[in-house]
C-alpha cells in the first residue's frame, strides 16, 4: 500500500556552499535512499518534470528520494565546476540524506547523461552506495558522436517514409543535406586519423568511457542501466564500451541489469517511457530488500 510522504525544500551544505534541493519523504522509515544527480546544464526538476515524478513514484512506496541542484546551478550558490567534478557534491548529498535517516540501508546514486561519470567515479570511493541506476551515460568525443551520426541519424533518415515524401515535394534541400553529411564524414575520418597520430607520438588522455569503466570495474554494488533506442548519445555509448575491456567485463557481469526502451529519445519525453523507467528503478529497488 502507498504510504504518505512529505516533500520538503532542504538545504545541503558542499564545501561552504549552499545547494537546495527537494527531499520526498515517506512518513514511514525509509529503508533505502534514491539520490538523483543532476548534471549540466540541468537543475532539480529534470526534463519533462521526470526528476520530480520519479520522487513521486518511489516516494509512496517507501524510499527517501532527493533531487538537489549541484553547486552553480538551478537555485544553488557557488560555481559550477563541471558535470565531472561534481564528486564532492554527491558526497555531500548522501552525507544529507543519512544524517537524516537512521534507518536507511541501501543508498543508490540515480543521474541521466552526464552526471553518470560522477556518479561512477563516487561509487567506487564511498562504501555506502548500494547501486546505481545510469540512463543514456554520456561519454562524448568528436569521431564517436560523428561516428554516430552517420550510422544511426542518416541511414535511417533515408529509409523513412517522410524522407521520400519530401523528395517528391521538392522539400529535400539536396546540396545542403550532402554538405552537411560531408561534415560529418569529415570529423569522423579527420578525428579518426588524428587520434592514430596523437597514439603514435604520446600516450593519450584516457577517454571519458574508460574512466568511467575504470571506476565501476572495482564496484561492488548493482548497476542498473537503461538506454533509448533513439538516441545518439545512448549509440554512442553502446560503440564505445563495446571497445572498452573494462566496460565488456562490466556489461557481462551478472550484478548489472540492463534495459532499453526502443522507441525513446534521450531526455524520455513522453510520460509512458518516464513512468516504464520508474517502474523498472522501483523492480531493480526491491532486489535489494
Amino acid at each position: 500500500m502507498p504510504c504518505a510522504v512529505n516533500e520538503v525544500p532542504v538545504s545541503i551544505t558542499c564545501q561552504g556552499v549552499e545547494m537546495v534541493g527537494v527531499l520526498h519523504a515517506p512518513i514511514v522509515p525509509p529503508r533505502v535512499a534514491v539520490v538523483v544527480v543532476v548534471g549540466g546544464p540541468q537543475y532539480r526538476v529534470g526534463s519533462h518534470r521526470q526528476f520530480v515524478l520519479l520522487g513521486r513514484t518511489l516516494a509512496p512506496r517507501g524510499a527517501a528520494v532527493l533531487r538537489f541542484d549541484c553547486r552553480g546551478m538551478g537555485d544553488s550558490d557557488g560555481n559550477f565546476p563541471g558535470f565531472e567534478w561534481i564528486e564532492p557534491d554527491i558526497a555531500a548529498a548522501v552525507d544529507f540524506i543519512l544524517r537524516k535517516f537512521a534507518s536507511i540501508q541501501q543508498v543508490i546514486l540515480w543521474g541521466l547523461c552526464d552526471s553518470t561519470s560522477a556518479i561512477c567515479e563516487h561509487a567506487r570511493r564511498d562504501p555506502r552506495i548500494s547501486g546505481i541506476v545510469m540512463l543514456n551515460p554520456w561519454v562524448r568525443t568528436e569521431a564517436g558522436h560523428a561516428q554516430a551520426q552517420l550510422r544511426h541519424y542518416y541511414l535511417r533518415r533515408v529509409l523513412e517514409r517522410e524522407f521520400f515524401q519530401k523528395v517528391l515535394r521538392g522539400e529535400f534541400k539536396a546540396l545542403a543535406s550532402a554538405r552537411e553529411l560531408l561534415i560529418s564524414v569529415g570529423r569522423a575520418l579527420g578525428v579518426l586519423s588524428r587520434n592514430r597520430t596523437e597514439r603514435a607520438s604520446r600516450e593519450p588522455e584516457r577517454s571519458l568511457v574508460e574512466r568511467m569503466g575504470d571506476n565501476l570495474l572495482p564496484y561492488r554494488g548493482l548497476v542498473l542501466l537503461i538506454i533509448s533506442g533513439r538516441d545518439l548519445t545512448a549509440r554512442e555509448f553502446d560503440a564505445a564500451a563495446r571497445l572498452s575491456r573494462a566496460w565488456r567485463t562490466i556489461l557481462g557481469d551478472r550484478r548489472l541489469t540492463r534495459h532499453e526502451l526502443a522507441e525513446a529519445d534521450h531526455t524520455f519525453s513522453r510520460g509512458t517511457w518516464r513512468d516504464q523507467v520508474a517502474e523498472w528503478t522501483w523492480e531493480w529497488i526491491k532486489t535489494f530488500h
